[in-house]
């Protein structure tokens, strides 16, 4: 499980794709990743460089689904379908395994609209609904209507929790992320007390799991949420 391999300096990935390469060397690594882009999205040159081919990704090209009676639908997911629906999922997170709920669920909004006995082919339509429906909950919405600080602070969790490497961090680290996005878009930045209001505000919608102590600045963050819909709530429309 290659992205489960992942340090901030990379020196693991490093030493074990480098050991191949190595005079002598009988040894072949197969590795595999979730992440359908991993050397483009969180790779080092150093390390992308000791990959021979990294393989692409494409959905299963046939998937049933239904029962018998000939009343099932059948999606046909040619080469470029499926590279064109792993294509929105990269765009917000690269897991594999999200495309693949997409296309099963898909299927099954095709199945369902459709009253036909011959089979039906699923368009983009039942993708864009089966993507609508799967990102769509009471948090995403709760994202959507929060104030710009504090959708500033989610992305500043992020890049804290893609510097580190670990999903959780100090409100003393995020503050930094915070303060670095504020300076990028030419906004004033607010002050450690405004941001402990921010982390208080959030983790009472329950999309923040603060830890609860009297440190502070020091105090642990994770997010009550998956980063990929983090990231949808917070994507340019």
């Amino acid at each position: 499980q290659l992205d489960l391999l992942w340090t901030r300096k990379q020196n693991v990935m490093y030493n074990l794709f480098d050991w191949p390469t190595q005079k002598h060397s009988k040894l072949i690594i197969l590795a595999i990743a979730n992440t359908m882009d991993l050397p483009e999205r969180i790779m080092m040159n150093r390390v992308a460089s000791r990959l021979v081919r990294p393989s692409s990704f494409y959905c299963s090209p046939v998937l049933w689904s239904g029962g018998g009676g000939g009343g099932g639908c059948l999606l046909i997911l040619a080469k470029l379908f499926s590279q064109l629906v792993g294509n929105i999922v990269a765009a917000l997170s690269g897991d594999a395994r999200r495309c693949l709920d997409i296309c099963r669920r898909a299927t099954e909004i095709c199945e369902f609209s459709s009253q036909k006995r011959t089979p039906e082919i699923v368009r983009m339509a039942h993708v864009t609904e089966a993507i609508d429906e799967m990102f769509s909950s009471p948090y995403i919405n709760a994202i959507r209507n929060a104030s710009l600080h504090e959708q500033i602070f989610l992305k500043a969790i992020l890049a804290e929790f893609r510097r580190a490497g670990v999903e959780e961090a100090t409100v003393q680290q995020v503050y930094h992320q915070h303060v670095v996005l504020c300076r990028i878009e030419g906004m004033q930045s607010p002050t450690i007390s405004e941001i402990m209001a921010i982390c208080s505000r959030l983790g009472a919608c329950r999309l923040l799991l603060v830890e609860s102590s009297n440190k502070y600045l020091h105090m642990r963050v994770r997010l009550n949420i998956s980063q990929d819909d983090v990231m949808y709530a917070l994507r340019d429309e």
